[in-house]
């Protein structure tokens, strides 16, 4: 089935309707009722946006695809044709505890006290991860792309044609700021708990789609640290926001166009399963913030029948373990998704890594339309 994300939505009203009917949803589909899913949002703030601030480092660049079509795209950090150094953006992070109460789920869910497998919270644990530490030296197919985070891996082997003679190149998240946790009180109308729709074990916090933006773009009102130099990232442990059948890991999406919009994005973080579970530790995480680095404001239009904007992690949530694959890293392992290089949507499969079309050489085919 298609995966497809939000993408022209011109008002408030407008974005709930496009929620609540799922247009333009990108999914991953299993034999479960309940769906999982991914969105992304085009720019949009409920607030009046604030004058000045630094946007966050990002460059243009294009390629024609197989339909002999320009494409251009705006990508996070400086461009590898043009530059050989080292773009480190800010990270504020804020974890959000949540709350049941007795009515719908007697329960709460908050990453600064639950703990994973190894003895850690939730929100160490994630900033302990391959995300944000350089602590795997990522090899794929026998080449070195480095030693350094998941998602600047990811992005000097998209552009390795340039970059394997670039060693300063990367595009890295910086130590993130974790600002003051933030608490929900679930009302019945916006969220229960129940039995993980995915693997039916374990319990899993609900939140309505439709509600839960608008709280974000609050925090990051509120919270003046969050500037537009950096990226505002919000997480909660074993919470998945529901719209209709369709539960969501994650979103990303920013508060104007470019290039001056906050970008920001938010992603769950799931207790660890066997099988793999939807949105398990850093899974969701890693497919959101390739997604950012690589379509940061949600407008790189591509022509692809099954993914309207450049969206790396996509084309390949719905595959085996939602497209993830296991990195150990001291006592823990962390399920890191995969994500597409930029030959899958059209460009020179030369561009990339053993012209390979994805990350884990696990897609083998352009997308549809090409």
């Amino acid at each position: 089935m298609n995966r497809r994300r939000f993408t022209a939505l011109s008002s408030f009203a407008s974005l709930l309707f496009a929620c609540a009917c799922l247009a333009s949803i990108a999914f991953a589909q299993n034999n479960s009722p309940a769906r999982p899913a991914y969105l992304a949002l085009p720019p949009h703030s409920y607030y009046a946006l604030e004058p000045g601030g630094t946007p966050v480092t990002q460059w243009n660049g294009g390629f024609t695809d197989l339909t002999h079509q320009k494409i251009t795209f705006t990508m996070i950090g400086t461009d590898p044709h043009k530059t050989d150094i080292t773009t480190t953006v800010p990270v504020f992070l804020v974890p959000i505890k949540m709350v049941y109460p007795k009515g719908n789920g007697n329960m709460t869910f908050d990453p600064n006290k639950d703990k994973v497998s190894n003895g850690q919270t939730f929100t160490k644990m994630i900033l302990g991860s391959p995300i944000f530490q350089s602590t795997v030296d990522f090899k794929q197919g026998g080449i070195d792309v480095g030693k350094t985070q998941y998602v600047d891996a990811f992005q000097r082997a998209n552009f390795w044609s340039v970059v394997k003679k670039n060693n300063k190149y990367h595009v890295l998240l910086g130590k993130a700021t974790v600002l003051p946790e933030q608490t929900i009180t679930v009302s019945a109308a916006h969220g229960t708990v129940i039995i993980n729709p995915v693997s039916g074990k374990g319990f899993v916090g609900t939140y309505d789609f439709n509600s839960w933006d608008p709280i974000l773009q609050g925090y990051m009102k509120k919270l003046k640290q969050i500037q537009p130099n950096g990226l505002a990232l919000f997480v909660t442990h074993d919470i998945y926001l529901t719209s209709g059948q369709f539960i969501v890991g994650g979103y990303h999406t920013a508060t104007a166009v470019q290039p001056n919009g906050q970008t920001y994005a938010y992603t769950t973080s799931v207790d660890q399963q066997t099988p793999v579970v939807f949105a398990q530790d850093v899974s969701a995480l890693s497919h959101e913030l390739g997604e950012w680095m690589d379509d940061p404001f949600t407008d790189n239009n591509v022509n692809c029948q099954d993914n309207s904007i450049l969206e790396v992690g996509d084309p390949l949530e719905s595959g085996p373990n939602f497209g993830t694959f296991p990195y150990k890293v001291g006592n823990f392992t962390y399920n890191i998704q995969s994500l597409v290089f930029l030959g899958y949507f059209g460009a020179p499969r030369s561009t990339s890594l053993l012209k390979w079309l994805s990350f884990q050489n696990d897609e083998k085919h352009v997308c549809p339309g090409q």
